[in-house]
């Protein structure tokens, strides 16, 4: 449970800005959060407690600005509360501090290093994703999690999440069109989750390939057919010439049937 000094009232959701209204930098500032989000949809399409938000605010206090991550995820939380779904995600009104929040670093450097890590740190974020792909010298991809108060740097790639059940890492791969270095989900082995584009290829390439099978089936049964066809033609041929040679042999007065 969240515990803050608060005043009496508390603006709803309907109330507050959905964000700081700051544009992206970058691009890739929608198109990461957006990927993960987009698998998730689809690995996570029968749950209904989860809500991966992307560049929403993050209400703490109703007379302070929001925190306005590139995307979050909360677990816990209704997925859809009503048909307009969230303006905002304000901490009053869910009771749940987000578990995950992703900062993708742009041109504009703004303090994802520095600052944004004692805010988010002091909100009880308990892991704190942060990528930069203009970085040189050190990995594009750090995951830290709040420990005791403090964030340590989870050093691997892709970094298993046991309280999320999902691993987050990056690696090359294309989206939108785009081939370049991406963030994905991974499971427990390290295996990463296919995005929709790749999931619709698979289920394509695997339809195609059972209709190719159910072609090979159907050749080889009316292959089967047509011998089974021929031998019926076979066995015919052989009947009528016996019954030629009979007709042959009563010509010539011998019973074909006493013919030992």
């Amino acid at each position: 449970m969240l515990e803050y000094n608060l005043p009496r009232y508390l603006p709803s959701a309907e109330e507050l800005p959905d964000s700081d209204e700051t544009p992206v930098d970058n691009e890739l500032q929608e198109l990461i959060p957006g990927l993960l989000k987009a698998i998730l949809l689809i690995l996570w399409a029968e749950r209904m407690d989860w809500l991966f938000a992307i560049d929403m605010g993050i209400y703490y206090h109703p007379d302070k600005s929001p925190i306005v991550p590139d995307g979050f995820l909360s677990l816990g939380v209704e997925r859809f509360y009503d048909e307009e779904l969230r303006p905002s995600y304000v901490l009053w009104d869910e009771n749940v501090v987000p578990i995950f929040v992703l900062e993708v670093v742009s041109q504009n450097y703004r303090k994802e290093y520095t600052t944004k890590l004692d805010e988010y740190a002091a909100l009880g974020v308990l892991y704190y994703v942060i990528y930069s792909s203009r970085r040189r010298r050190k990995p594009h991809l750090e995951v830290h999690k709040l420990v005791n108060g403090r964030y340590e740097l989870q050093k691997r790639n892709p970094v298993w999440l046991p309280e999320i059940g999902l691993g987050i890492g990056c690696e090359r791969g294309n989206y939108c069109g785009v081939t370049r270095e991406w963030m994905y989900w991974y499971d427990e082995q390290g295996q990463r989750y296919l995005t929709p584009a790749e999931q619709i290829k698979q289920e394509t390439q695997r339809a195609q390939q059972e209709t190719q099978r159910a072609q090979q089936e159907t050749q080889r049964a009316q292959q089967e057919t047509q011998r089974a066809q021929q031998e019926t033609q076979r066995a015919e041929v052989a009947e009528q010439r016996v019954q030629q040679l009979a007709e042959q042999l009563r010509a010539l007065g011998i019973d074909p049937d006493n013919v030992g």
